[in-house]
């Protein structure tokens, strides 16, 4: 089945998500970005801010997490999706839960701390009061690439 015509598909967010990741890393930051949809329309967005805001909370999918919830006036978002370009860390797939967020659509796999599946399953694990479907992979060469060529920059 495909989106409506003004709905997002998830090629279409990760699109989004990677133009946050891009901005993230030309303030600074490590260039992770994040879409929220809801019906396939975007209600919250973010790159990661953890330099600018000096804050280490501020990761993108905690930031449109929380401008979803603003959005639409409720903490709890089990009709929503994070679309995010890299896999989600534990604090991230935490909030994930804890928000009942319905699916996460990640690009590049986190071999450091990936917590959706690689070196955790948080938003799996039927143990905790919610899951969280899990998709992967989604423009997974393109969400690689943004990450590598900030570092090959910033270690230039």
């Amino acid at each position: 089945m495909s989106p409506a015509p003004d709905e997002l598909d998830d090629h279409a967010a990760m699109a989004l998500a990677l133009a946050e990741a891009r901005a993230a890393g030309e303030a600074g930051d490590v260039p992770i970005g994040a879409v929220v949809l809801v019906g396939g329309q975007v209600v919250g967005r973010a790159g990661n801010q953890r330099e600018r805001l000096g804050d280490p909370t501020a990761h993108a999918e905690i930031l449109a997490l929380r401008q979803a919830a603003a959005a639409l006036g409720r903490w709890r978002l089990d009709d929503a999706t994070l679309v995010v370009t890299l896999e989600p860390c534990p604090m991230c797939a935490g909030a994930l839960v804890a928000a009942r967020v319905r699916r996460v659509v990640f690009g590049a796999a986190n071999v450091d701390a990936g917590a959706c599946g690689t070196l955790y399953n948080l938003c799996v694990d039927p143990r905790l009061n919610h899951e969280v479907e899990v998709t992967h992979g989604v423009e997974a060469d393109a969400a690689a690439t943004v990450l590598r060529e900030f570092f090959v920059t910033r270690r230039a």
